[in-house]
């Protein structure tokens, strides 16, 4: 078995992997009691994924009832996503994880350890953001790293910057010992989450949360938006406080990446879109949801055509980009947004987009 530990390191070293340790595949009763503690108080949204079902999620036997022993893998995308760097007008920012798909690297190397496994004459099953497994339970349980403060799993040098995935396997691997370490005194991240959406005791209210908000259908809410700042696509705010991970940042993220002009995607079609973001989670693949973060966006960084883009978005058929439209008008204001609202006024039937140019046209 030495050997075969051996094999698997030297093959997560080939493919770059941060981090790798082994953990039983017993189900995560602790996990599971604090997520249906946050679904009954609320602070879980309408978060689907693991949360869909955390009897399940929790318990990988559920799903691969042959499954003895997690496999947990870990890389870090800092060096390949950038730094979207400082805001500019009329752009917006995506956040370091979703720059591109950066999961296809820990997916190439959790397939080779599974090789490895299967070579060896086991079973293995490659689980990466999958709502079968709470991949950050198994990763502390294995002693990749350990439950951060902001939610994340935090790893020596790395700190929050990974991703992280598992190979589910019946070889009975020897489990390596959990990280003795938490983030003891250390708060960065509370105060610096820009709606007020993690508590002392590290816990997510999701209904704070731009990430959330990011790729969940609705509106956004309207407390959120100017928080929201300039965003597309998720937030870093909580993982660039982290001071564990804060050399690493330095050190790894000197490309510029992640930083797009706003009228690109709002003039894009939803070909185009999909083509470029595919690799976001955009709720019902509808990327009405992206264009809706993007009129968010123009409203707090607007560019010199801003007013412009956002009145042809008071047209569009979609009663969700008219309502964002609107908001972002009145942010931009002056007396060209607020003719296109009081044109806009006189001809919209739906309620909520009525109160939303009424709120509006009151802040021009």
């Amino acid at each position: 078995m030495d050997r075969l530990w051996e094999s698997l390191q030297a093959e997560a070293t080939e493919h770059e992997l941060v981090g790798l340790g082994v953990a039983r595949a017993d189900p995560f009763g602790d996990v599971r009691h604090e997520m249906e503690r946050r679904q009954e108080e609320g602070f879980s949204g309408r978060l689907k994924f693991t949360y869909t079902d955390p009897a399940v999620s929790t318990n990988i036997g559920s799903s691969f009832p042959w499954a003895r022993r997690l496999l947990v893998a870990a890389s870090t995308y800092v060096p390949v996503a950038g730094s979207p760097g400082p805001e500019r007008p009329g752009t917006g920012r995506i956040a370091r994880f979703a720059t591109e798909n950066h999961y296809l690297a820990l997916q190439a190397g959790l397939e080779a350890l599974s090789a490895v496994l299967v070579a060896a004459g086991g079973r293995a099953e490659v689980l990466i953001d999958d709502n079968r497994l709470v991949d950050r339970a198994g990763a502390v349980r294995a002693g990749v790293g350990w439950w951060g403060k902001n939610t994340m799993v935090l790893a020596p040098k790395y700190g929050p910057w990974l991703l992280l995935g598992a190979a589910v396997t019946d070889v009975e691997l020897e489990p390596t010992a959990p990280m003795e370490r938490d983030c003891g005194a250390c708060r960065a991240c509370i105060p610096a989450c820009p709606t007020g959406a993690l508590d002392e005791s590290g816990v997510l209210d999701a209904t704070k949360c731009i990430s959330y908000w990011a790729q969940t259908p609705g509106p956004i809410p309207e407390d959120l938006r100017v928080p929201w700042g300039d965003r597309i696509y998720g937030c870093d705010d909580c993982l660039e406080a982290c001071p564990p991970g804060q050399r690493w940042l330095e050190e790894a993220a000197g490309t510029s990446a992640g930083r797009v002009d706003l009228s690109e995607v709002l003039e894009a079609s939803d070909e185009e879109l999909l083509e470029t973001y595919g690799h976001f989670y955009i709720p019902r693949r509808n990327p009405v949801f992206l264009r809706r973060n993007a009129l968010v966006a123009l409203g707090n960084s607007p560019g010199p055509n801003a007013v412009a883009l956002a009145a042809r978005y008071l047209l569009d058929p979609e009663p969700l980009l008219r309502a964002h439209a609107a908001w972002a008008l009145g942010r931009l204001g002056g007396q060209e947004a607020q003719r296109a609202l009081q044109a806009a006024w006189a001809v919209e039937a739906r309620d909520e987009v009525r109160a939303e140019i009424e709120r509006a046209n009151s802040a021009v």
